[in-house]
């Protein structure tokens, strides 16, 4: 598990180094930015769309895939699960199609450009949701690597590539958009052949023995999946509904992006850790389960603090390197959003347990919850303090929420991710910061983030493997620097 983790922090890292040069440089010089934020809404509005358009089933597929023992029930199955999602996809085509006008007409009533474009949100959903159906099929075969490549690095390469060609004016800021929507399209039927590489199944159409409990579990996620989306991406919906001007967006996007890549640990290690966590689940292991837990709580939180201290103690001078002062407003939006990516992987795997065990329906009740909170905050915050309180109010909502999950899975499954590992971690983040927060550089920003990143770096990691943190840091360090 941890050396696909491992592969796949690998490819998180090179998938965020090349989006950070486009929405850092690329975005910012090259596209215009109403058009940036337009392709940020319709991205973020997309995702949000997603699991009810994929019908939950990437979830699906994770969760019963290896409940099923012989060839025959998994291929009809995965059939399934293919076409099950169509009962969503056609009605929402026919919907669309009558009431376009008005849809487009609501989306588009601060920001008029948003209306040409509507329908392209439809279309992007459709291709995110089947590449996640994809990936799933390539995740239960316990292979995710490829798939964690061409959805993390291959969408942003092209679109550094299309942002070039912008720049050099061989496509227009309204070719991009479409070129953009293309590539996702591109990157669907990639992950669809490499599924079939790995397994191809045979087409069985038949009515499945648990097909109301799959389903039910669907229902249950679909919701759950939209209303987590809802946390990460409403934020960017919601700014351009309630302020004028799109370049908002932008800025906003850039923070969060900043932010994000203290989330990485997290989403490299789930990639993986998901699919066992729910084969282990589905065989009654939960002492194996357990084990998984506290491990993935205290890598991600060490991983995730070295990546919070670096990020937050260079942002000021990461900003003067964009060069664009309006831009530099995200400061204290990226401490806000890197506190909550922390506080998110000092939960482990908490919601791949909740998720895939039989009180499933509760991760749907405290994810809606979650989604209307975020949206309400967000109403009142935005109002106040513009982006900035959009910022604050995913922090709150994170942090009431993962307590309450943390605390659920204590009381019903008699686990917890928290060890004396956690707190000399938080105390080791925190020592830090104080540190190198009061101790000013007045050399060149490029100085400033190199100095910091290589002090920073070794004080940390070298004080990690003193107080034996983590056995598989340890294990590492012994590995490929022969200690």
């Amino acid at each position: 598990m941890y050396k696909q983790s491992a592969i796949n922090t690998l490819i998180l890292f090179i998938g965020f180094a090349i989006g950070g040069i486009n929405v850092l440089f690329l975005y910012t010089h090259f596209l215009a930015e109403d058009y940036y934020g337009l392709i940020t809404f319709l991205l973020s509005t997309a995702t949000i769309f997603l699991p009810f358009l994929i019908f939950g089933m990437h979830n699906t597929v994770i969760k019963f895939y290896s409940s099923y023992k012989t060839k025959e029930e998994k291929d009809a199955f995965l059939t399934t699960s293919l076409f099950l999602p169509l009962l969503v996809v056609l009605p929402s085509t026919i919907i669309g199609v009558f009431f376009y006008e008005q849809i487009s007409n609501w989306l588009s009533s601060t920001n008029p450009l948003i209306k040409n474009y509507t329908y392209l949100i439809f279309l992007v959903a459709l291709f995110m949701g089947y590449f996640e159906l994809f990936y799933a099929w390539s995740k239960v075969q316990l292979q995710s690597v490829f798939g964690n490549f061409i959805k993390e690095v291959f969408a942003r390469l092209v679109t550094s590539i299309l942002l070039v060609l912008v720049y050099l004016k061989i496509l227009s800021n309204e070719q991009f958009i479409f070129a953009v929507v293309i590539t996702y399209g591109v990157r669907m039927l990639i992950m669809f052949f490499y599924a079939l590489y790995l397994y191809q199944p045979q087409l069985i159409i038949r009515k499945l023995a648990n097909l109301k409990e799959i389903i039910h579990y669907s229902y249950y996620i679909i919701l759950a999946g939209s209303a987590g989306f809802i946390l990460l991406e409403i934020d960017k919906f919601m700014i351009p509904q309630i302020q004028e001007g799109l370049e908002k967006v932008a800025f906003y996007s850039v923070g969060i992006y900043i932010a994000s890549v203290v989330g990485i640990p997290a989403r490299a290690m789930q990639q993986i850790a998901t699919p066992i966590t729910a084969k282990a689940i589905n065989n009654n292991k939960f002492e194996e389960v357990k084990d998984i837990y506290k491990s993935s709580s205290v890598n991600q939180l060490l991983a995730g603090g070295l990546l919070f201290l670096l990020i937050n103690l260079n942002v000021v001078d990461l900003y003067a390197i964009i060069g664009k002062p309006e831009y530099a407003t995200g400061v204290l939006i990226v401490l806000m959003i890197s506190i909550a990516k922390l506080v998110e992987l000092a939960m482990g795997t908490n919601i791949a347990i909740l998720s895939n065990s039989k009180f499933y329906s509760v991760y749907f009740y405290l994810s809606l919850a979650m989604a209307i909170s975020v949206i309400v905050l967000n109403k009142w915050l935005i109002t106040l303090f513009g982006n900035n309180g959009a910022a604050l109010s995913t922090l709150i909502v994170v942090v009431v929420f993962v307590v309450i999950r943390i605390l659920y899975v204590k009381r019903k499954l008699k686990m917890q991710p928290f060890s004396k590992k956690t707190m000399f971690v938080l105390l080791e983040i925190l020592f830090f910061y104080g540190i190198f927060y009061f101790i000013p550089l007045d050399f060149n920003p490029f100085v400033n983030i190199f100095i910091r990143v290589i002090f920073i770096s070794l004080m940390y990691l070298s004080l990690s493997y003193y107080l034996k943190i983590s056995s598989e840091y340890m294990d590492l360090v012994k590995k490929y620097f022969n200690l």
